[in-house]
């Protein structure tokens, strides 16, 4: 039986270089439907869908949905709500009122476990309806999924950024300490090692939250470092953590919290600061410098991979063919399938909802301090087109006055 009724679809959490190809997948599928009325996006997530605040994407030009397709950042855009039943309830009732029979969110844990309660309040008062959940997320951290849109492009702005911080700390040596996003998952602090093409190439060091940090070895790996190339670099996540658990950055300093009792770990250089100060106090080296990405890899237009584009605009596609035609609910997820191409299924919002995905083990090295060969394999099919930097080769001339 085909269900007859009206799309939303709405954007969750921090923006990424190719969410607007989900949201354009997702619209202009679902109008090739006749059964689909009309196709809204909820202006601000799920904050818009309770104040009715919707677009009609139905009368949007094919045209400028593939401009919007190419533009990074939300182009409905977002926010940090992370509703709880009460609040689910408010939503089903609008979509109710509105006649929505499909919803379908694009978004990391947090939204995905929205879709499952507002799907499960549909079921309880008996109304036709289909939700999906649509991965996103540059933390890389979707369970079941091989990879999520947005992490692609936002690992390949990391890996592209400190291939320039390598060449410039060779240039003028000294210790670098770059802070990435991530949270309490690896991933995307991984990828800075993906432009390493010399033995001696930077990042020499990459701390992850999968592993205990202990300052008094990292202070010691920094050293190491230092005194056998005479630099490095090094790529820290901003979610790294004691063997309590405890945030690094706790122990260094009173911390900030948000609206929602978190750790603000992000938009902040403190960790950087801190940690580049522990070791101009305790190594003695003197040119000690930080940086942290914050947000700038979410939405960064210079170097979207293709591959995240097609994949983000494909979950879009697949969410509306797996609700409008098989009339199934539940979490698109990516699975890869040789070397290298993907399959997407319908899985299970009970397994993915408010679940968090880590580094696999074969993707740390033993040391606890670097990342394996096996994730580089991993992660650059991913990346696609990559920039390479070269050096000179010419022997050095010989001295006449100094011998």
């Amino acid at each position: 039986m085909e269900l007859k009724g009206k799309v939303v679809v709405a954007q969750g959490g921090g923006p990424t270089a190719v969410i607007n190809q989900s949201l354009v997948g997702a619209v202009l599928e679902s109008r090739k439907f006749s059964q689909i009325t009309k196709v809204y996006g909820a202006v601000g997530g799920v904050r818009g869908i309770v104040d009715e605040c919707f677009i009609d994407l139905t009368q949007e030009t094919t045209h400028n949905l593939e401009r919007v397709a190419v533009t990074p950042s939300s182009a409905l855009s977002s926010t940090r709500d992370k509703p709880d039943r009460k609040y689910c309830e408010e939503i089903f009732k609008v979509f109710r009122a509105h006649d929505v029979r499909y919803f379908f969110y694009i978004g990391g844990n947090d939204s995905s476990d929205t879709v499952r309660i507002v799907n499960e309040q549909a079921e309880l008062e008996g109304y036709e309806f289909r939700a999906i959940h649509i991965p996103k997320t540059i933390d890389n951290d979707l369970m079941i999924n091989d990879h999520t849109p947005g992490f692609p492009s936002a690992a390949k702005f990391v890996a592209q950024s400190f291939m320039g911080l390598n060449l410039d700390n060779r240039a003028l040596p000294g210790v670098h300490i770059a802070v990435i996003m991530g949270r309490h998952a690896g991933f995307l602090t991984a990828a800075s090692a993906a432009a390493r093409k010399y033995d001696d190439d930077g990042p020499h060091l990459i701390y992850l939250p999968e592993r205990p940090f202990v300052m008094d070895n990292f202070l010691a790996d920094v050293k190491a470092t230092y005194d056998k190339l005479g630099r490095c670099v090094i790529a820290v996540s901003e979610g790294i953590q004691n063997e309590h658990g405890t945030p690094i950055l706790a122990t260094l300093q009173e911390t900030e919290r948000d609206a929602h009792g978190n750790m603000q770990l992000s938009g902040t250089g403190a960790l950087g600061e801190q940690l580049a100060n522990q070791i101009k106090e305790k190594t003695g080296i003197k040119r000690v410098r930080s940086d942290t990405f914050g947000y700038l890899q979410r939405s960064f237009m210079g170097c979207v991979s293709h591959v995240d584009q097609r994949e983000a605009r494909e979950v879009g596609e697949k969410a509306a063919q797996f609700a409008i035609w098989h009339n199934i609910d539940g979490s698109i997820t990516i699975h890869r399938t040789g070397d290298y191409s993907v399959d997407y299924r319908l899985s299970n919002l009970k397994d993915i909802a408010a679940k968090t995905r880590l580094m696999p083990d074969s993707f740390i090295s033993a040391s606890g301090n670097n990342v394996t060969d096996a994730f580089i394999h991993y992660l650059r099919p991913l990346l696609g087109d990559m920039p390479e930097a070269s050096r000179l080769r010419a022997p050095m001339a010989a001295k006449l006055l100094k011998l």
